[in-house]
This record gives C-alpha cells, sequence and structure tokens, in this order.
C-alpha cells in the first residue's frame, strides 16, 4: 500500500525519480536533484517498496527503465507539471488584482459610502468580479469564505485582521423644520419636551445610548425617552430629516443630511473613546494577502482620504454645529 503520510518525502521521491529516467544514472540524477547517489538510490528503492514495482534493473554497469517504470514516468511527468502550472496560475492569482472578490458590509456603510465608490473601482481593476452582500448581521468571514468585511465597531477573533478605516463619530442631528415647529433647546431641560428617535442594536436588542457634552464639554450618557425606535440606519436618518425628531447619527448617516441642509447638528462630534470604536475593514489572517484584497483596502483608505476621513479622524472633526452650548 502506498504510504501518503509523508507528502512532500513522497513529492521530492518523484523529483528524484524523474531526475533518475532523465540522466540513466544514480550520479548525475544526484547531481541534478543537488543531493549525492546514496541518497538518489535510497529514494527509488522506497518508492519501489511502496509501489510493489520495480523501477530500475540494476546492474554494476547499467541502470535500465522498467516497462511500469517508464509508464509510471509517463503519468509522474504530467501530473508534476500541472501541479507547476497549477501553482503558477494560483500565484498569478493571488498576486494579480483578478479574481472575484467577495465582500460583505454593514448595510448604512454600504448603500451610503461602499456602493457609489464600486464603479472607480472596477474601472481601475477590470479584472476583478465583485460578489457584495449587504448586512448588519455579524457573519463568520471564514466560514462564509468572505475576502473583505466592512463593519462598525470591532471583531474580536483571533483569525482575523481588522484594519481602521476611520473613527466613527457621531453627531446629534435635527431638522430645520423641526427647530421651527418647535422650537431650540436651550438647556438639559428642554430636551425632555422633545422627541428623540432611537436606535436599537440588532445583535443586543439594546437601545444605542445618548451622549451630549456637559458644561465642560466633556460627553456623558444622557437619559432620554425615545419618542420612536428602529432598528435601521438609513431609516433613522430619514425619520429625523422628515421633522420627527432628533437623532445622534454616526458621520456616514448624518453626512449628506447635513451637506444638503436637510439637517443640522447641535454640538460637535462626539467619539466614543473606545479602542474599538470605527469603522474596520476585516479579512482573514494569511501570510500571503490576495492582491485583490489588498488594492480593495489601499482603495477604501485613499478614497476616504480624499473625502476627509482617515485612521484616526473623519471630516466631522472640522463641522460646525449651529447650536453649540452645555447641557
Amino acid at each position: 500500500m502506498t504510504d501518503y503520510t509523508q507528502p512532500m518525502d513522497k513529492l521530492r521521491s518523484l523529483e528524484i525519480f524523474l531526475a533518475t529516467c532523465d540522466s540513466g544514472n544514480f550520479a548525475s540524477a544526484a547531481r541534478s536533484c543537488n543531493t549525492d547517489p546514496s541518497t538518489v538510490s535510497k529514494a527509488i528503492s522506497r518508492l519501489e517498496a511502496q509501489l510493489g514495482l520495480t523501477l530500475f534493473q540494476r546492474s554494476t554497469r547499467q541502470l535500465r527503465i522498467t516497462t511500469a517504470g517508464k509508464r509510471y514516468s509517463d503519468k509522474v511527468r504530467k501530473l508534476l507539471l500541472d501541479l507547476t502550472s497549477c501553482e503558477e496560475e494560483l500565484r498569478h492569482l493571488n498576486d494579480a488584482p483578478c479574481g472575484t472578490l467577495r465582500i460583505n458590509s454593514a448595510a448604512c456603510y454600504g448603500h451610503l459610502y461602499l456602493r457609489p465608490l464600486l464603479q472607480a473601482f472596477c474601472q481601475r481593476y477590470p479584472e476583478i468580479k465583485l460578489e457584495i452582500e449587504i448586512n448588519d448581521l455579524h457573519v463568520d468571514v471564514i466560514e462564509n469564505e468572505i475576502d473583505v468585511a466592512l463593519r462598525t465597531g470591532f471583531v474580536k477573533d483571533s483569525r482575523l485582521v481588522a484594519r481602521r478605516l476611520s473613527p466613527m463619530d457621531f453627531l446629534t442631528c435635527v431638522s430645520p423644520r423641526y427647530l421651527e415647529v418647535h422650537g431650540v433647546p436651550r438647556c438639559a431641560d428642554d430636551f425632555q419636551q422633545h422627541s428623540w428617535i432611537g436606535f436599537r442594536i440588532k445583535e443586543t436588542q439594546q437601545l444605542q445610548p445618548i451622549f451630549l457634552p456637559n458644561a465642560k464639554g466633556e460627553y456623558l450618557p444622557y437619559v432620554l425617552e425615545r419618542t420612536h425606535i428602529t432598528d435601521d440606519g438609513e431609516a433613522m436618518a430619514h425619520m429625523c430629516v422628515d421633522g420627527m425628531g432628533f437623532a445622534q447619527l454616526p458621520h456616514f448617516l448624518a453626512k449628506l443630511g447635513l451637506q444638503s441642509g436637510t439637517l443640522v447638528s447641535l454640538f460637535p462630534y462626539y467619539r466614543p473613546p473606545q479602542p474599538d470604536n470605527g469603522v474596520f475593514a476585516i479579512y482573514p489572517k494569511r501570510e500571503y494577502l490576495p492582491a485583490k484584497v489588498r488594492v480593495f483596502i489601499e482603495f477604501m483608505a485613499s478614497s476616504l482620504e480624499a473625502a476627509g476621513e482617515g485612521t484616526n479622524y473623519t471630516w466631522a472633526e472640522n463641522w460646525v454645529p449651529v447650536v453649540n452650548f452645555p447641557v
């Protein structure tokens, strides 16, 4: 019975076997394989024992391949050529930006930040085909064969690498129309009289806390009753634009509304101090990162930088609120 418990030894034996077939003697085969004749002789004997076949007829003056040895060499040569071709193809796929790239993204970030960049990415890398999954499920990246996931909040998994693309900054937003109807809050007690739109985190079913600045400008958790609650970030932003109340929105959800004037912000941005706060590109640990993953992450980072965002900053740092007073 053939022993495959040492595949590298078997592969080495096959290489030595072909070198012996080509050279016709152990000494020449040893030179081409950078070893000694004794090692070649032992490798051939071990291969013959595994196969239960005589591959070479030996004499003191001559080494002659048998019929079985010739047939075996033809098959082995083809297999090794196929293996080399496969390795070269895989190396090309790993080293060149090509092939199918599977991306999983958090819903809001996927719609607002990822989707607008896809056409430019594909134009730059036409050999890459995309498979996009957009949802708020924290899928197992490795089990689901995801190449890269865009997530808000760090995934603590030792099998994964998490590269922060930006912090996640929050802004206290409201529509100008709401302020026209209900007035601008001037003190802490005023907020109790206003409508708030809360966000329920799907994974934990807990409400996202509200943080507001004190007299020193320090952000502290603030207890407010939510008038309306949703578990969809885009719905929360649209409800805020529609004048249904205040909402504390992450920067990527607040951006379009603030830039268009359909939303205004009341305070400077709030950035949670936890190190796991932010937007991350998450991908499996591997010694040789495929080029398609590498160029995508670099493309995202450079695109965000052009839009005023980076590893440790977002555009929200420079946004001027319409109302800025201590609560």
